[in-house]
């Protein structure tokens, strides 16, 4: 950080915010700006102070600050089943933006997603003195309790849709199914399986409407979707079924597990992938890229995620008044070597 340095030295003792002012060349209102995440700074002021923080080891007093703001400065956050890598990531993706924003964490984990189940996490937070929550419970026998919240503390809802009785930050889970089936039918696909996630997930229905709709606006038929529970076993056990099926060529599962156990089942049926079927899975799992063949999926970027939700809960701590939703984080494509054209006899 040699353009910073010149700006002043590093002190022996415990850094303070004027420290980073001086190391950074900004006010130290600019650093406080910083540090409560305000949107009142540009980028480039913003990224110089953060090195300065950094390079000086500084640690905002959070007791001293809690108790001028009248804030504890912990955000509370509701999630379920972290097991699952897209819940665990999205977990992640919002204690990491958090952080940068100079907040601690406190979670909670569900254990009965519904609507007592929420309203007793979030009064477990209110309990102890959150700023402010975030709702991560994406199935339908969950939303109902965000109708009910009290108005202290302040939330906001992930992955809920952009319909929630709340502000929300999700992913475009139509765009994604849409890239992923686009990709199969432009390969020359005639149509695309689906073996979908649970049916009280809020994204499984998302993933089947954009499945069903890209095929319907293509002229292709829909096969009935074959449900799993986004586990490797429920793909497996899909697998097997699509194995019997010789007019497939192509399938789409819901998440990148499936495809996994799918993977398995079409192995041991002596299917193979890609050559006379088609997979693609969804999420990006870290071992996507290692499956055998590599899997093609689509990626979702929880850390924006993360970073959005964070802003808009920030940014409602704030405000008087209704606070826009921040448009969906839209998914990306990444082909690898599980889809290609049909074989043609």
């Amino acid at each position: 950080m040699k353009e910073l340095a010149s700006h002043g030295r590093v002190p022996d003792r415990p850094a303070v915010m004027t420290d980073v002012a001086k190391l950074a060349g900004v006010s130290h209102q600019t650093v406080s700006r910083v540090l409560n995440a305000s949107p009142q700074v540009r980028p480039e002021t913003r990224d110089k102070v953060l090195r300065a923080v950094a390079e000086l080891g500084y640690r905002p007093n959070a007791m001293a600050r809690g108790l001028v703001s009248r804030r504890s400065r912990v955000l509370g956050v509701v999630t379920f089943d972290t097991v699952l890598y897209g819940p665990a990531s999205m977990m992640l993706g919002i204690e990491r933006a958090a952080r940068a924003a100079g907040y601690g964490v406190s979670i909670v984990t569900l254990e009965r997603v519904d609507r007592a189940g929420v309203l007793a996490a979030v009064d477990t937070l209110a309990g102890q003195g959150v700023d402010g929550v975030v709702i991560i419970a994406p199935q339908t026998s969950a939303v109902a309790a965000l109708h009910n919240l009290p108005a202290r503390p302040v939330a906001v809802a992930v992955e809920v849709g952009q319909d929630a009785p709340l502000p929300s930050a999700t992913v475009d889970q139509f765009e994604g199914s849409r890239l992923a089936v686009r990709h199969l039918l432009d390969l020359g696909h005639e149509t695309v399986w689906h073996v979908s996630g649970p049916g009280d997930s809020l994204e499984s229905r998302d993933r089947i409407e954009g499945w069903r709709r890209t095929l319907a606006e293509s002229g292709a038929t829909a096969p009935p979707p074959i449900g799993g529970d986004w586990s490797a076993r429920s793909g497996y056990e899909a697998g097997l079924v699509l194995a019997a099926q010789p007019d497939v060529t192509a399938v789409f599962t819901s998440n990148d597990q499936m495809a996994l156990g799918l993977l398995r089942a079409f192995a041991e049926r002596g299917i193979r992938v890609p050559e006379q079927v088609s997979v693609v899975g969804f999420d990006d799992i870290p071992e996507a890229a290692y499956l055998s063949p590599p899997l093609t999926t689509v990626r979702q970027d929880f850390d924006e995620v993360g970073r959005r939700s964070m802003a808009l809960l920030l940014h409602l701590m704030e405000a008087e008044g209704e606070v826009p939703n921040p448009p969906p984080v839209v998914p990306t494509l990444v082909v690898r070597g599980s889809s290609a054209g049909p074989q043609r006899d």
